[in-house]
Formats: C-alpha cells, sequence, structure tokens
C-alpha cells in the first residue's frame, strides 16, 4: 500500500508528539478528503445537467418523495436541514430554469407547494444516474464484500453523532 497526505500528517505529528494516539486523525483524515475531493466530483457531474450540489438535493429530495413530486418549503427545509433564507435562494433559482414549479398549498391559502416539472423530472433522472456512476467508479477499487463491510463500518461510526 502507497503512502499518502494523511500517512505524512500522521508521520509529522508522530515525531513532534510521539504520545499522541493518532489513530482518529488518520481515519477522520481520510473521512474528510473523501468527502471533500468527491463534493467536487459530483459538482462536476451536477454542472454537466446545468445544476449544482445545492440544487442536486432540492429535485433529489422532491423525486424520492414519491408521486406526485410535491413537498412544501418546510419539508423540503427540513429534510436537507437550511434554513428557509437558503432554500428560498435554491427555489427561486430552480423555478428560473424551470425544474421545479411553485403553487398555491390546496389546504392552506398562506402556504406554496414546490413540485417537480417535467423538465426537472429529466434533470434529476440523469443527474442521480451520472452521480451514482461516479460514485462506483471510485468504490470499484474495493471488492462488493469490502464496500459493504465499509458501509456497515460508517453507519456504526454515524449512529451515535446523531
Amino acid at each position: 500500500m502507497t503512502e499518502d497526505a494523511v500517512d505524512r500528517i500522521v508521520a509529522q505529528w508522530r515525531v513532534e508528539r510521539p504520545e499522541l494516539e493518532t489513530e482518529a486523525m488518520a481515519v477522520f483524515g481520510r473521512i474528510y478528503r473523501i468527502a471533500r475531493l468527491m463534493g467536487d466530483r459530483m459538482e462536476t457531474v451536477y454542472n454537466g445537467y446545468g445544476i449544482g450540489r445545492g440544487d442536486f438535493d432540492v429535485l433529489a429530495t422532491l423525486r424520492r418523495s414519491g408521486e406526485p413530486y410535491t413537498l412544501s418549503p418546510k419539508e423540503l427545509t427540513a429534510t436537507l436541514m437550511l434554513t428557509s433564507g437558503g432554500m428560498t435562494g435554491r427555489l427561486d433559482r430552480l423555478e428560473r430554469a424551470g425544474l421545479i414549479d411553485r403553487s398555491p398549498d390546496p389546504d392552506d391559502r398562506r402556504a406554496l407547494r414546490i413540485s417537480l416539472t417535467a423538465e426537472g423530472m429529466r434533470v434529476i433522472e440523469e443527474a442521480v444516474g451520472a452521480g451514482l456512476d461516479a460514485q462506483r467508479e471510485v468504490l470499484s477499487v474495493l471488492p462488493a464484500k469490502d464496500r459493504q463491510r465499509l458501509s456497515d463500518l460508517l453507519r456504526t461510526v454515524l449512529e451515535p453523532l446523531g
């Protein structure tokens, strides 16, 4: 196995502070780097469909909600852990692009419903497939049983964090 940047950082700490246990630094350093690099890669993939990662998140949330692919801004905000201001900006951009529609909520005159348009559906269907292809390509360095084990281990680490 070749040495990577995280190995070099850990080795420097081993010299400077040999009493430190740096195993966690190595694990989370790699998780952070993978997340950052994959985030950049996913942004590039989604840009090919005229959307960014934040736009993808909104469209994907609507798509996976099932028919009629409609949610309230409040439901979207809660799912994506955004402020209402952050959500409004995304919705404005997606509406201008013709990927979502805003319509009055039939059950509450003060509320809105956000729905995928036909073009929004087309874009998210293609973008989600391309994104998964990019992710599978990166994970292809691991055998299938190791990919499943990695997913299980990360779930175990994530669970107590909420």
